[in-house]
């Protein structure tokens, strides 16, 4: 039965400040009552912490039936669109609502992806360093440098894998830098008429492969060593959905062996392991990577922590 929280001075405790950045202003949520940060909190804190709230808010924090069965939690407000640490059946047996937020990070995954893309073509890191060094272009007789080549987006086939909202965004800046663009649908269910839907096979022959598909039973995998193989010489594969779409190991091998590009901005554990392939790899220059940073420019989680406070606001307006 649903508690009616009418006159009722709420427990708010959010338990893992730090994944929202140190600049995310985080005071919105005194708004419901008694209000408890804690910069991250590790397994073995989480019943201690959450015993007494009546709202957890948090991003990772796992939310298990053990830790719901012994609290009084009403609440769970996701700071995330991804809901994989909660148990929602659980949650759903105690009556304990559970809200995350979609929509926020849209534009800042879809900027991040092309940041990531345009350093792997136009090789700005090797750039900067070049023209930053002492012994670079300030030691040159040339006025331009060209070791590694630089190619452009403009003509290149661009298959986006995962056509949802921020697919369609990449979409539409891949177009505007005149990519020909098409889609292959994970779920086999997408049927947009914007751009043309290629099967799998087709797929994997693209120049540009940029993956932004939920991790599911469809999608675990779904870029292994066979598939890896099958890519074209100069490809370049991207992911901005989920670690665990692309075999890490296979596609660090591959980079050494020839001419295959690879960014990412997620990876199957997270953090990176310190004996992580990539760390590994030799030809760096065809790897670009981001810590898991795609969903958080400024703008974003500004909006983030608006919706969760909105998601708040309405949880307990449906409660009095």
């Amino acid at each position: 039965m649903q508690e009616k929280l009418k006159n009722k001075k709420l427990k708010v405790v959010l338990l893992d400040r730090d994944t929202l950045g140190p600049d995310s202003d985080v005071s919105i949520f005194r708004e419901f009552g008694e209000f408890t940060s804690y910069g991250i909190t590790r397994y073995k804190e989480r019943a201690e912490r959450a015993k007494d709230a009546d709202i957890i808010i948090t991003n990772k924090v796992l939310m298990d039936r053990e830790l719901l069965s012994g609290s009084k939690i009403k609440l769970i407000a996701l700071t995330a669109t991804g809901m994989n640490n909660v148990d929602l059946e659980a949650a759903k047996e105690l009556g304990i609502v559970v809200k995350n937020v979609a929509g926020y990070s849209t534009n800042s995954v879809a900027q991040q992806c092309f940041a990531n893309l345009l350093a792997l073509l136009n090789h700005t890191a090797y750039y900067n360093e070049y023209c930053t060094s002492k012994n670079g272009w300030a030691g040159s007789e040339l006025f331009a440098h060209l070791n590694l080549p630089i190619r452009e987006l403009a003509g290149k086939s661009f298959c986006v894998v995962g056509l949802g909202d921020i697919g369609r965004a990449v979409a539409k800046i891949a177009a505007a830098f005149g990519c020909e663009v098409c889609y292959y649908s994970t779920s086999g269910k997408n049927d947009n008429k914007e751009w043309r839907q290629v099967d799998f096979e087709t797929a994997l022959k693209c120049d540009i492969i940029s993956i932004h598909a939920p991790l599911n039973e469809k999608t675990k995998g779904l870029f292994g060593a066979k598939e890896i193989a099958k890519l074209k010489t100069g490809a370049i594969l991207a992911n901005y959905g989920r670690g665990g779409i692309v075999d890490e190991q296979a596609i660090a091998d591959e980079i050494d062996r020839r001419e295959i590009y690879f960014a990412s901005d997620v990876l199957e554990r997270e953090p990176m392991r310190e004996d992580h392939p990539f760390l590994k790899v030799i030809r760096k220059d065809r790897l670009s990577l981001s810590p898991h940073i795609a969903w958080a420019s400024v703008e974003a989680r500004k909006t983030l922590m608006e919706l969760v406070a909105h998601n708040i606001r309405t949880f307990i307006k449906e409660r009095k």
